[in-house]
């Protein structure tokens, strides 16, 4: 859910309300220096004004396995973590405060890890080769099946059969991943050279039109419609190919590296 969610809340047995998963009462970040860091958010979402502060509730970096940690992605009960040390290393936060090391996936699969975007039975992952593509079916046993090479891979967002990768100096990277382990070979989106520095992106759809938001760098903030439709009637269906244009831009008063 991407609504605030409150796992202490009171369950009205006739209304056949489920339990809310305590997961959701936790944000999870990755520190460089001391691993996963798990904070309780749900004095945010409780309905009490008057404790809305933030306190960390646990630190997990056992043996210094989650030293050099970059990036964490949440899917169901499981944080996968990347470190420029160890790679892709999977937890169990079944238990918020108390994970569980359930895999590691490095060299040569990983190497230098920066991103990763999660769909289904697949990782997505950006590193120094490209785009690794992990089966995560089983999340205990993660197995490389493909690498999209890339020079410069720094973000990654999948939606539906298409990835979408912020590739730095060579723009917007499209890769068809219908077949996550036959990946089709990147088409790059350049807005007639405008973009030049591309280092974050997150996808999202308005009515019937989809969009790319792009962390440009010193460029700041790119907005790619990818589909419209004005397109015609081949855009309909569950995922037609993409046709990106430049429709916006907003420069930021720094480089613009994230976005959510």
């Amino acid at each position: 859910s991407v609504l605030p969610m409150d796992p202490c809340r009171s369950q009205r047995p006739e209304n056949e309300e489920q339990p809310v998963h305590p997961i959701f009462g936790y944000a999870f970040i990755s520190d460089y220096e001391e691993g996963l860091i798990i904070v309780n958010v749900r004095t945010l979402i409780d309905g009490d004004p008057a404790n809305n502060f933030l306190k960390r509730a646990a630190t997990f970096n056992p043996g210094g396995l989650l030293s050099g940690a970059v990036y964490v992605r949440i899917a169901g009960t499981h944080a996968y973590v990347l470190s420029d040390q160890t790679g892709l290393v999977v937890l169990d936060v079944s238990d918020p405060t108390h994970p569980q090391v359930v895999a590691t996936l490095g060299s040569p699969a990983i190497v230098d890890p920066r991103s990763i975007d999660i769909q289904f039975r697949y990782a997505f992952v950006c590193d120094v080769s490209g785009l690794a593509i992990i089966d995560v079916t089983s999340p205990s046993r993660p197995s490389h099946v493909a690498t999209v090479p890339l020079r410069d891979a720094r973000d990654v967002n999948v939606m539906r059969t298409y990835a979408y990768v912020a590739a730095g100096p060579d723009r917007l990277a499209i890769v068809n991943v219908e077949r996550p382990a036959a990946p089709g070979e990147p088409e790059y989106f350049a807005a007639a050279g405008c973009m030049n520095d591309a280092t974050g992106i997150v996808t999202g759809a308005n009515h019937a039109s989809f969009f790319a938001y792009v962390a440009d760098g010193c460029n700041g903030l790119r907005v790619v419609q990818l589909l419209s439709p004005s397109d015609g009637p081949e855009v309909k269906g569950f995922s037609p190919a993409p046709r990106p244009r430049l429709i916006a831009t907003y420069p930021t008063r720094g480089p613009a590296v994230s976005l959510s």
